[in-house]
């Protein structure tokens, strides 16, 4: 392939046509891929145990297999629920990406149909929720109120920049869970399905970003710089840190210091971020005046 062909199967156009071919060969209803009464095994992590916020602590070394057990439902319960919520965000992001557009081309049509994916994973994420069978505690105020005042910001940079924050911080964790034979076979199946169909919002968000930022003005990057980073910051601690412990009768204040300051999850929420923050940085949105929100994130050392 010359060079000039490669440069045109990169365009957001050839990208979008790609994907969606690839939608109409490889899309699945989780109604029917997933077997939904499957058993839930007893004594079975529901997450990886490496993963969990309490591994490794004091406390957990007080923990009983049961109690792990526990917390591991809990914590999957919680990222299934926030899931459920950044979904809808996406997809209210993703229509006032496409009322600013040409409705007719290749890359509103797969953004169309990426909203039609989202809306199966939200109902797949409710059905979750339901087997799990754990208090829902609802989005965190600091997620839920800022989100609507800072939409109308969410221009073609930061909508796509968000999307990938979420995307491919969970689509890491995903993709450990669905080959983790510890786990629960319920949840190895919705991650495994979760992941299959990411993969192309994943690729059809970097794209449309490589090309927004392009497109851009210095200011109109510096300001998305900022806006980014916030996104992070105010995103991916509560989805990586739930707070559940009261519901299993742990110690509150104590399980919460002690996850605050684990070394283990802090490096599961660095190693999470690894592919983001360098696809970020490779795009230039990621510059050291962004560090220390970044930083506070948890994404970065």
């Amino acid at each position: 392939m010359t060079h000039q062909a490669l440069q045109s199967s990169r365009t957001p156009d050839a990208v979008a046509r790609r994907l969606l071919n690839a939608t109409a060969a490889r899309s699945y209803d989780p109604d029917t891929e997933i077997d939904w009464d499957t058993p839930l095994p007893a004594d079975t992590w529901f997450w990886p145990p490496e993963r969990l916020t309490l591994y490794g602590t004091p406390l957990w070394e007080r923990m009983s297999h049961r109690q792990r057990v526990e917390l591991s439902r809990h914590e999957a319960a919680h990222l299934a629920e926030l899931g459920h919520w950044f979904e809808l965000a996406i997809i209210r992001m993703f229509s006032r990406y496409l009322m600013s557009r040409d409705g007719l081309d290749a890359r509103a049509f797969y953004a169309l149909t990426e909203m039609a994916d989202e809306t199966r994973h939200i109902t797949m994420f409710g059905r979750l929720l339901n087997r799990l069978d754990r208090p829902c505690h609802g989005v965190p105020a600091r997620v839920r109120y800022p989100f609507p005042l800072a939409d109308p910001l969410f221009q073609d940079i930061t909508t796509f920049a968000s999307a990938l924050v979420v995307e491919e911080v969970l689509d890491r964790l995903q993709r450990e869970v669905a080959q983790d034979e510890r786990v629960q076979p319920l949840l190895r199946a919705v991650c495994r399905l979760h992941v299959s169909e990411e993969a192309r919002h994943v690729s059809f968000a970097r794209t449309e970003l490589c090309e927004a930022v392009r497109l851009a003005s210095r200011g109109h990057l510096a300001r998305h710089r900022v806006l980014t980073a916030l996104v992070a910051f105010y995103t991916v601690p509560p989805l990586l840190r739930p707070d559940r412990y009261g519901d299993m009768g742990l110690p509150t204040k104590e399980a919460r210091r002690q996850a605050l300051h684990n070394p283990h999850h802090r490096e599961t929420m660095r190693w999470s971020g690894e592919k983001l923050l360098a696809f970020l940085t490779e795009v230039d949105l990621i510059r050291p005046a962004q560090h220390p929100l970044w930083r506070r994130a948890g994404l970065m050392v």
